[in-house]
């Protein structure tokens, strides 16, 4: 909690175990939330992130939206 509040933490990857973790899971959340920092849940959310911080280091990261995906041709 000191980090993130010192601004030492930019991303948190938090992946709580049952109903033990759920005090300070609660309060990691609502720390980071409060100054910010995205937060992250999930394994599957990490490493979507790993993969865009990625991209965007390649300098291959594109944004466009559902309508232009799935655009029906013609």
């Amino acid at each position: 909690m000191d980090l993130i509040k010192s601004g030492a933490i930019q991303l948190v990857i938090n992946t709580p175990l049952g109903r033990a973790s759920y005090f300070d899971e609660k309060a990691l959340r609502t720390t980071a939330t409060q100054r910010g920092i995205p937060l992250i849940t999930t394994l599957s959310g990490g490493r979507a992130m790993v993969e865009a911080i990625r991209s965007i280091r390649r300098g291959a990261l594109t944004v466009r939206s559902l309508q232009e995906i799935y655009a029906a041709p013609g």
